[in-house]
């Protein structure tokens, strides 16, 4: 008994450790380096007609979403790479990519420092904080809906891993479509706060990848991934 509780011990220590790296991974810009306000629209007011039908988008997935629909919402709540591992095959796995997992750990960081911000200027509500009759499905928020966080992470990951792996560019892109479409089918996002997410993270993703910091990361998490995938 002591035996598997000093194991389980260990591994509680082992995800907390994990956990606490992600945490502390700086960002490779900020929103110093990309202010998204000067790139982006502003959102569209409140009243407009524009936010109440894309509400009533919202509303609509609410009432026909599936199961699995929801299942799928709720996974891609996290904000990691490790969310491409269905297209990316069993090797793909934190254990075995450290340097890669560091990597893009700075790469979701980057995401934060850069749209947080932004948020923040625009504060546009969240549908549920606009209609009570939306019922997310995901872990609420309050911060900012413009742009959306998740579909600039997601871009952002799914645009530098696929120049890694350009083999497979076309199912890592989907991927990243459908893990930014999986904010509106929570309900917890507009369809344009995804849209603007896009391009924030296409955005984001040219300014490192053309930076020399960036680049010897991304020099060394690419050669450990082709490696471990055999390719």
């Amino acid at each position: 008994m002591k035996r598997y509780a000093s194991l389980a011990a260990g591994l509680l220590l082992l995800i907390v450790g994990s956990a606490a790296q992600a945490e502390d991974a700086q960002p490779f810009v900020t929103n110093k380096d990309v202010d998204l306000t000067m790139i982006l629209p502003p959102p569209p007011a409140n009243d407009s007609a524009q936010t109440k039908a894309e509400l009533g988008e919202v509303l609509t997935l609410q009432v026909t979403r599936t199961p699995e629909m929801v299942a799928s919402a709720v996974a891609d709540a996290e904000e990691n790479v490790w969310r491409f591992a269905n297209v990316m095959g069993p090797k793909f796995n934190k254990e075995t990519l450290p340097k890669f997992s560091a990597f893009f750990d700075r790469v979701v960081a980057t995401e934060g420092a850069v749209v947080d911000p932004a948020k923040d200027v625009w504060k546009r509500p969240r549908p549920h904080q606009l209609s009570d009759l939306v019922k997310p499905a995901v872990k609420l928020s309050s911060s900012g809906s413009w742009p959306s966080g998740h579909a600039t992470v997601g871009t952002m990951m799914g645009i530098i891993l696929s120049d890694m792996v350009p083999e497979k560019r076309a199912e890592i892109m989907a991927r990243a479509a459908e893990y930014a479409h999986n904010r509106e089918v929570g309900g917890i996002h507009y369809a344009s706060d995804v849209e603007m997410g896009k391009i924030s993270g296409s955005v984001i993703a040219a300014v490192l990848l053309n930076r020399d910091d960036f680049k010897a990361e991304y020099d060394v998490a690419k050669a450990e991934l082709r490696s471990d995938l055999g390719m």
